[in-house]
């Protein structure tokens, strides 16, 4: 059927209805099938005065509570709606029987009304599968409390009970409450857009006022539990006294209100949540109102956030904006009609007069004061109504697939309340354009409105201004919102105001909404996502600024070609490489003359050519390192400049030994001689060398390696060890016992001949070596960045060329440039006069 034929066939029905003389009350109608109805009509909020006295409570003597009485004509409606229909249950007319539960005070009498037969007996049985009761289901009661007071009886029976708002999450429990299915989302799904309702404006520092009766209990217990993780924190948390029914506070309750209020008016917190029913709400906006606060947002529970009394207050538009959580409005066709006229068309009949009445099926006053209210109940969209509107087509659904009904009749059969709850559970239709299916907890998943109250008289009283769908848990369409602020602008209710990027939170106080903001220090970020309290390192390979959010990678820096520095040191490489290469060939064409055999002869080859090839492994410091660069570094190199040293200290030694120890020694200067000493002691020092070296690099690694230049984090020194200088000292150590030994030994020969005293020389080229090898050790103490690689470079370029120029040079210069010098007559002259001079 179509909406426009829907709301044809619901205004003939609603002639029909009109036309119609008034043959029964309010509270009873005959059928062929009677549902229970449980409204509060008037509510008690303590709960706890009818228990002084051994009587059904007169619920007629509180307070008349507006929006149950449309409730009440909600069911009213639907079912006197499917009666007229003729494609449901069709030849079956379904009955009601309402009583008013005056909120809490009257829940276990109606339950036994409704549980036992026409007689009003209720017998002890062992098995309930075949017991008919009065009513097939109950639609009802209002609040979680009386629902489940309700519900411990019912669920006895399996007879199907539909809550039309009770939200508590424990009903979801169907251990306990096998029998209970609603038709309004769950407590949790109210908290939770309520939760998300705040986070869109940014609210996180908050009032929590809520009543001292269970409902407020468990909704400050639950939203403690929601806030906790969402970063929302609790200003102030206060218990509303509730005020005994029928009659003005007591002085103790006022003075509590204007302490709460006192308490307000000093928090901080410019959102004030409450959970409380709505008749225990009026005292408390009077005293509100009395002491001019304003200026704060007032977020609503669905218990008062359609409250028409309320709202009446009109004077509440200046305390600040008024926001609430409710059901979705869906208009129902022909309603208000039907509820307007069923206020004006006849007096308020009581069903008393019944054999069959109960007692609180009255109420005398529902009328005339619904009336008052006609207005807003209409222009808000009759919200609410839908809810038990849906529950009586739930159980009307039901009933016609267990009579298995056709399009013309339904059989007349015994409906046992177990069966029907079966049937309920398994209902799947729509109903004014909604999805009607209850899911395995009996919940029917109706989305939720955020309203906000409004008082122009010409428009809604409660816009919509957001919506909530439980299946997707998500707030959405946020409208906008008249903020009752003097610029109009959101209102800001935070403890502390949000940090800048890059800057970490530090708590102050109890509460982590409080607190101060710290910037990030070099080197770390902050990632909000993981932890808004502490600043996160950057990797080993990355750095940040101060107050960075994220970490950038730091530039590798190592020796280039294109710098200035590197240059020089590869021209000096060259200039040694040349002048080295030269000597050799100088060497090899005077290589029988005195002065070259007097230099060592074939030894001096041994000592030129790893000259040239370490001259030729400089490149190797230059550029990225990789792993065969860093053998070289490691390896090759240190190898080649050990072999010269050994040859240079081995050299010296034998000279002394040719001139002050041949003698004294014969024998063992001729086993010098015939094994070839000087070449077995160049193999062994190699041998020792390469075994320190491959040592080394068994202990680190030949792998380039990162570290931070501590004097710019922002650069990453790449270097062929990860423990450079101790690498160093181990490549060295030999090194520097050799130049030692070969400075001793020169020493010694200090008074040899001039052609054969090369202790000037070899003092020249170690005393370098060892100052320099020094200097550079202590210049990495206290630096560590790529200028160590590149001294490193220099200092061994320059002990090169102190080797080839300062132990090679003056020889060279002599071949050259005084060839009288380089002859045997010369040499022998030079050792005469030597051996003429010590005799």
């Amino acid at each position: 059927m179509g909406p426009q034929a829907r709301l044809v066939c619901s205004l003939f029905f609603l002639l029909q209805v009109l036309a119609e003389p008034a043959e029964n009350s309010d509270f009873s109608l005959a059928g062929d099938y009677l549902l229970g109805g449980l409204f509060t009509l008037h509510a008690n909020m303590k709960g706890i005065v009818h228990l002084n006295f051994l009587q059904v409570p007169k619920c007629k003597e509180y307070e008349v509570k507006t929006l149950g009485y449309k409730l009440m004509q909600a069911m009213r409606f639907a079912v006197e709606e499917i009666n007229n229909r003729s494609g449901l249950l069709p030849g079956v007319r379904l009955g009601y029987e309402m009583v008013d539960v005056c909120y809490l005070s009257n829940n276990v009498q109606p339950v036994l009304y409704f549980l036992a037969r026409e007689d009003s007996f209720l017998p002890i049985q062992e098995d309930y599968s075949h017991y008919v009761p009065r009513v097939v289901a109950v639609i009802g009661p209002e609040n979680s409390e009386s629902t489940m007071t309700v519900a411990h009886f019912l669920s006895l029976f399996l007879l199907p009970q539909i809550t039309y708002s009770a939200i508590s999450d424990a009903l979801r429990d169907k251990q306990r409450f096998p029998a209970v299915l609603r038709t309004v989302p769950g407590a949790n799904h109210h908290i939770e857009a309520m939760m998300q309702l705040m986070l869109h404006f940014g609210w996180n520092w908050i009032d929590l006022l809520v009543s001292s009766d269970d409902y407020g209990r468990y909704s400050s217990r639950l939203l403690g539990q929601r806030l906790a993780r969402r970063d929302i924190c609790i200003a102030l948390h206060e218990v509303l006294p509730v005020p005994p029914p029928g009659r003005a506070a007591t002085p103790r309750e006022r003075r509590r209100l204007r302490a709460i209020v006192d308490k307000l008016q000093q928090s901080s917190a410019r959102v004030v949540v409450v959970f409380s029913p709505d008749l225990a709400l009026h005292s408390f906006f009077r005293e509100v109102l009395r002491r001019n606060f304003t200026g704060v947002v007032w977020i609503a529970s669905e218990s008062w956030a359609i409250d028409p009394v309320l709202h009446n207050l009109t004077e509440l538009r200046r305390t600040g904006t008024f926001l609430g959580i409710t059901t979705q409005a869906v208009p129902i066709p022909g309603f208000s009609e039907f509820r307007e006229h069923s206020a004006r068309a006849r007096p308020p009949a009581s069903n008393r007069t019944s054999l069959r009445a109960t007692c609180n099926q009255e109420c005398d006053t529902c009328r005339d004061t619904t009336e008052s209210f006609n207005s807003i109940l209409t222009l808000s969209g009759e919200r609410v109504a839908y809810s038990v509107y849906s529950a009586v087509y739930a159980v009307a659904h039901a009933l016609h697939s267990l009579l298995g009904c056709s399009r013309t009749n339904c059989s007349r059969e015994v409906v046992y309340p177990w069966r029907l709850l079966q049937e309920i559970r398994k209902v799947n239709f729509t109903l004014l354009g909604q999805h009607i299916s209850f899911d395995q907890r009996g919940d029917l998943p109706m989305p939720l409105e955020v309203i906000q109250w409004q008082w122009n008289q010409s428009q809604n009283p409660f816009r919509s201004i957001a919506s909530y769908h439980p299946t997707q848990r998500q707030l959405r369409v946020i409208r906008r919102v008249s903020w009752h602020t003097p610029d109009g602008t959101v209102p800001v209710s935070t403890c502390s105001k949000d940090c800048l990027p890059g800057q970490k939170k530090k708590s102050v106080g109890i509460h982590p909404c409080c607190f101060e903001c710290l910037d990030c220090l070099p080197g770390t970020f902050l990632n909000k996502t993981e932890d808004e309290f502490d600043c996160q390192p950057c990797p080993s390979h990355e750095w940040s600024h101060r107050r960075d959010t994220s970490c950038f990678k730091r530039r590798l820096a190592f020796l280039k070609w294109q710098d200035t520095s590197t240059l020089v040191v590869a021209l000096l490489a060259a200039l040694g490489f040349l002048s080295t290469l030269a000597i050799l060939v100088i060497f090899w064409k005077h290589l029988q003359t005195p002065m070259v055999r007097s230099a060592g002869g074939p030894m001096c080859f041994l000592i030129l050519t790893p000259l040239l090839l370490a001259y030729v492994m400089v490149p190797v410091y230059v550029g990225p390192p990789t792993v065969s660069t860093c053998l070289c570094r490691q390896a090759f190199f240190t190898l080649c400049f050990t072999v010269c040293i050994a040859c240079i200290t081995v050299r010296s030694f034998q000279i002394v030994c040719v001139f002050k120890m041949a003698s004294r020694f014969p024998r063992a200067y001729g086993c010098w001689l015939r094994y070839h000493g000087p070449y077995v002691f160049v193999a062994l020092v190699t041998a020792l060398k390469a075994v320190i070296v491959a040592c080394n690099l068994l202990a680190t690694t030949a792998s380039p390696v990162a570290r931070a230049d501590p004097g710019d984090p922002k650069i990453m020194v790449l270097s062929c060890n990860p423990n450079y200088r101790q690498g160093l000292l181990v490549n060295t150590s030999l090194d520097l016992l050799l130049s030692v030994a070969g400075f001793s030994f020169a020493y010694m020969g200090k008074e040899l001949p001039t052609s054969y005293n090369e202790a000037k020389f070899i003092t020249l080229c170690m005393t370098f070596y060892v100052t320099s090898s020094i200097s550079l050790c202590t210049f990495m103490s206290v630096y560590e960045g790529v200028l160590v690689t590149l001294l490193d470079l220099l200092v061994t370029v320059l002990n090169l060329l102190g080797i080839s120029l300062g132990y090679f040079g003056p020889k060279c210069y002599l071949i050259l440039f005084h060839p009288e010098r380089n002859t045997a007559a010369y040499f022998r002259s030079l050792i005469q006069g030597y051996t003429t001079g010590r005799g």
